[in-house]
């Protein structure tokens, strides 16, 4: 890629938040779309000059401020020094009716493609999952921030037994104790904190969150279901599990029956339902090496884990180079 480029848009970026212009289509092979959402577009590139595969992200400007692409940016690349982490490489620019940046490209997909549908993953796979996002999770909180959109459609498949996964999309990233009053996010890993909150006046952002979500993960790449469709007491299945959360029901709720006494105990942890009391993502390597799943049962009730409802969710799709990333300045 050009190192012109490159030194210009990190020029501008720093002074006012400025991105140079750039014809994509003189830079870039645009190969194909490979993946949408609220947030915009992925598309596959190929970089004319280097023959470098990317993912090019592009957010609309109509709806996105440059100060928040910048931080979505920069937060990338700053995290990218994690190997369980999406690597973002030192490109960045806009266009007439977009902000882009470059991500690496993987031809493998997501996670949310790989789960079968009422049938989740074998148990070695999906651990083999949990072990490098808890990882990745891990490296956010210790440096006070918390991803606020777990899900299966933010890692990134590099092979498909799950041997190598990247947690992805930082759009929502924020800097722990941070108050924010726009409840977003993906409803069914939204704990039932924040589903509160959105009848308030918002919420500070905690770790706890990404704990609840990545439960509630776990529960999906086990079973090919959700859990519950929100965290809310207007859902049966979410009130079932409260009340044998809280010991007020003596039976198991018949979805999590497939699961052994000891995930259950992780479940119990960290799908508590006071957010202070829940246990910390490295609680779940406790349970790594006991099974997980029981024999099948017949006659279990689910909610089909078809796409969720979102409300204002950054989710990217997918992206194979390895490209080492610079050093920014993170814009919180």
């Amino acid at each position: 890629m050009s190192q012109n480029a490159n030194k210009n848009a990190n020029a501008s970026s720093s002074s006012g938040f400025e991105l140079p212009k750039v014809d994509v289509h003189s830079h870039y092979l645009i190969v194909r779309e490979v993946g949408r959402g609220t947030y915009g577009r992925v598309d596959l590139a190929i970089h004319k000059e280097t023959g470098t595969k990317l993912a090019l992200k592009s957010v609309p400007k109509r709806t996105t401020r440059l100060r928040d692409f910048y931080r979505e940016f920069t937060l990338s690349q700053y995290l990218s020094a994690h190997p369980f982490i999406i690597t973002t490489y030192d490109v960045a620019f806009q266009t007439k009716h977009y902000f882009i940046f470059g991500q690496e490209y993987s031809a493998v997909g997501d996670l949310f493609e790989a789960i079968p549908p009422q049938e989740g993953l074998p148990e070695e796979t999906a651990k083999l999952c949990v072990q490098q996002i808890g990882s990745a999770l891990e490296f956010m909180h210790a440096k006070g921030l918390v991803h606020r959109d777990v899900k299966p459609e933010n890692i990134l498949l590099f092979d498909r037994d799950c041997r190598r996964v990247k947690l992805m999309d930082f759009g929502m990233t924020r800097k722990c104790g941070t108050h924010v009053k726009k409840i977003s996010g993906t409803i069914p890993y939204t704990p039932p904190e924040i589903c509160q909150a959105a009848h308030n006046d918002g919420f500070y952002v905690e770790t706890s969150a990404d704990v609840w979500a990545f439960g509630v993960l776990i529960f999906c790449m086990l079973t090919g279901n959700f859990p519950w469709e929100n965290a809310e007491d207007r859902d049966c299945y979410f009130t079932e599990f409260v009340g044998w959360q809280k010991r007020t029901t003596s039976g198991m709720p018949s979805q999590w029956k497939k699961f052994t006494p000891r995930l259950m105990k992780f479940f119990r942890k960290s799908l508590e339902i006071k957010p202070e009391k829940r246990c910390q993502i490295r609680e779940v390597y406790k349970y790594i090496h006991y099974d997980w799943l029981l024999p099948p049962l017949n006659g279990n009730r689910w909610v089909p884990m078809t796409s969720p409802t979102e409300t204002g969710s950054t989710s990217t799709a997918i992206t194979d180079d390895v490209v080492q990333p610079c050093a920014v300045e993170v814009l919180l």
